[in-house]
């Protein structure tokens, strides 16, 4: 006899940025199968259109780069006015992008920066008045903040900002019930690749360096860390707070 879906989500109130590719899009999915409405969040309007067709009725979406403060702003004054109220929030949006301390200038810098750490931490600051007291948010991290790999200075500062973070913004709302955590994946099927600037050359081959550091020899699927995220985000995890999931195939324990 097939088991009875899940429902942890049914009439939640989420919001998933850079929800219209990847692993934002897996999780914008799933929680929608348990029953939520969602809205993603994204800077491309075709892909932001493309995925809530695929997402269907209790799915919307807003265009924002949350690297502006007025986009941010307009974000959350919309799910004000659509919604009235928050439950969670999947911190997603990031701008992977790659370059050794040498190559780095200060343009780059500043832009790796806003794009990734500030986006998330004014994210969450708009957030807050929304939230419900027992929600949960759940950031995106990376195995990147643990690790010392060529080329990824800043992005991996960004998301080792982004763990302490996790831990501060935990410490400040406990009081209200509300959890903060992370998922940090590890080398995921997604279209990153590509926006780190990387060839298809270039692609192939950090794939194939990749797999001689994974235990479980594959990379892993958006459907993988969007579990982790639902799992979080949900009563299941509700003596969890503070904390990050590595999803990375034994990639940093093994």
């Amino acid at each position: 006899m097939a088991l009875k879906q899940r429902q942890r989500f049914t009439d939640k109130i989420v919001l998933v940025t850079g929800g219209n590719s990847g692993i934002g899009l897996a999780t914008a999915r799933a929680f929608i199968t348990e029953g939520a409405r969602v809205t993603i969040a994204g800077r491309d309007q075709e892909t932001l259109d493309r995925a809530v067709q695929q997402l269907g009725p209790l799915a919307s979406a807003t265009r924002a780069d949350l690297s502006q403060a007025e986009d941010t702003e307009r974000l959350f004054s919309e799910l004000r006015s659509r919604h009235g109220h928050l439950d969670v929030l999947f911190s997603n949006a990031g701008a992977p992008k790659l370059a050794s301390v040498a190559d780095t200038s200060e343009a780059l810098f500043d832009e790796i920066f806003a794009g990734n750490f500030r986006a998330a931490f004014f994210t969450a600051k708009h957030a807050l008045p929304l939230l419900r007291d027992g929600g949960a948010i759940v950031f995106t991290t990376s195995f990147f903040n643990q690790i010392g790999r060529p080329g990824s200075s800043v992005i991996s500062a960004n998301k080792a900002a982004l763990r302490s973070f996790t831990r501060t913004l935990a410490a400040e709302l406990v009081s209200r019930g509300i959890r903060v955590n992370a998922v940090a994946p590890g080398s995921i099927d997604t279209p990153a690749m590509s926006r780190m600037g990387m060839n298809q050359q270039q692609q192939e081959d950090s794939v194939r360096a990749n797999l001689r550091e994974i235990p479980m020899g594959r990379v892993g699927r958006p459907e993988e860390i969007a579990d982790a995220v639902t799992f979080l985000a949900s009563s299941e995890a509700s003596y969890i707070t503070g904390f990050e999931i590595n999803v990375d195939g034994g990639r940093l324990q093994l």
